[in-house]
Parts: C-alpha cells; structure tokens; sequence
C-alpha cells in the first residue's frame, strides 16, 4: 500500500506529521529536498505499481535494497527496474503572443503550455511538432531544448522546449484540451492581475517557461 499524499499516514508514521502533497509544496522546498522527495514519491509509486510480473504474472520482490524488483516465479525470476517516461513540454510563441491552452480536469481558469509524451522510435525535435500540430493545428518551427524537470507524478522526465508558430490557424483537438488560445504579453499579466488567469504551479518547468517567455518583452 503506497503512502497518502494528504493527511495522516499509516502507523507507525502517522504520529509524526501531516503528509502533503509533493505537487503543492515543491516550489518551497530547497533543490537537494525537493530532489530527495520526488525521487521517494517516484520509488513509492514504481513499487506499488509493479507487483506482479509483467512477463507472467507472479508477484514480484523488492530486490536491491528497492532498486529493482524480481519476479518470485523460479522459471522466470525476471527483473524489473524502474522506468520514467519522456515527455515533452513547449512554450509556443508568435510575435508577441504565445500558445497556452487547458485541460478539462485542470482548476477553473489554468492555462498552460502544450506537452505530451515521447512516441516510440521519435526524436525530441519531432515530438515537439507532433504533439503542437496534433493538439492545436499549429505547425512549428526553431525549436530549442530549455530545459528538464523530474515530474514524478508518476514516473516522467519532463523535457522543455521554445518554438516558433510556422503556419496554421488554431484548431483545438477537444479529446485532449477544452481550450486553446493566443496570449499578448500584456493581456496575461492583465489577466492574472484580475484572478481570470491562472498560470501553472511555481515548481513546474511550465510557469519558467512562460515567466521567462514574458520577461523577454
């Protein structure tokens, strides 16, 4: 059973503190504690998560003081290691407007920018033209890596990005977003000024992304 991510633990931890979610408290967190945590966060949901052998289906062990675990069927006693999955994540610019949309689940009022998973056999560059193109209809080029987050919530490595609008107009594919829109610089600084915009959490690579983009003006 994995830990909570709210309110009191299982004994005999629940007499020393409260949990809280990584997610909500990262941004106050110091590099080397925020490191250590989501690297926890991460091997607490790797093992809850793979208990069973994915080649035959037996239990599995932890092995390797957690490092891996193995599968405790002796004709197959094969050994799983954890994994993280790449995703990109890209600010979307034109001029002086960039690209932020929402997904349905997300807060009233969020916006963010486009990311997506690596896809087999791609390269980053075109993930990143794949998943804007897919999402919003928009093609990009001059795309440059920024730069990379652990995001375990579960398991992925987030990988930043900037591009360019090419061609295309804005198409919102609404089996991934519920919205999707073009942001003057101004408009978003008005726009959060008045509690009608709220722009993704302090410890992500996507509030850096735009806050850079915006600083650029």
């Amino acid at each position: 059973m994995g830990l909570p991510t709210e309110g009191n633990g299982p004994p005999p931890l629940e007499d020393l503190g409260e949990f809280k979610n990584l997610h909500r408290i990262g941004a106050l967190l110091g590099q080397e504690a925020g490191a250590l945590l989501a690297y926890a966060r991460a091997m607490v949901e790797w093992h809850e998560r793979h208990r069973f052998c994915g080649n035959c289906g037996h239990r599995t062990e932890m092995a390797e003081g957690g490092h891996l675990r193995r599968c405790t069927n002796e004709s197959c006693r094969a050994e799983h290691y954890p994994r993280t999955d790449p995703a990109i994540i890209v600010l979307v610019a034109d001029g002086s407007r960039c690209l932020l949309a929402r997904k349905p689940e997300w807060p009233t009022g969020m916006h963010s920018t486009i990311a997506g998973f690596v896809e087999p056999g791609e390269d980053l560059n075109e993930a990143v033209v794949r998943e804007v193109y897919e999402e919003t209809g928009i093609e990009v080029g001059h795309v440059a890596f920024h730069s990379s987050q652990p995001w375990p919530f579960p398991s992925s490595l987030m990988l930043g990005f900037t591009a360019t609008r090419v061609r295309g107009e804005l198409r919102v594919d609404s089996n991934e977003l519920e919205d999707a829109r073009w942001f003057e610089r101004s408009r978003i600084r008005e726009l959060v000024a008045a509690g009608e915009l709220r722009l993704p959490g302090r410890v992500s690579i996507a509030r850096r992304l735009i806050e850079e983009w915006l600083g650029e003006e």
